[in-house]
């Protein structure tokens, strides 16, 4: 995950959006995708809220050195 880009965020929708267009996906595959459309991240306040609770727990690898 990089900065917020909006243009980005409006790709990621529309490929969710094409998805969405096909007629072979089950009941299941639809509301999964429906939900994915509905929650990216469309201002740059939510994503990285969104960045934030994603990666506030992962604490970096100790490397050891010889």
């Amino acid at each position: 995950m990089g900065p917020f880009n909006e243009m980005r965020q409006l790709s990621r929708r529309g490929a969710v959006q094409q998805l969405l267009q096909q007629n072979n996906l089950s009941d299941w595959a639809k509301a999964y995708w429906q939900r994915v459309y509905d929650t990216i991240a469309m201002d740059e306040g939510r994503y990285n809220a969104r960045v934030f609770t994603t990666f506030k727990n992962i604490k970096p690898m100790e490397i050891e050195y010889e």
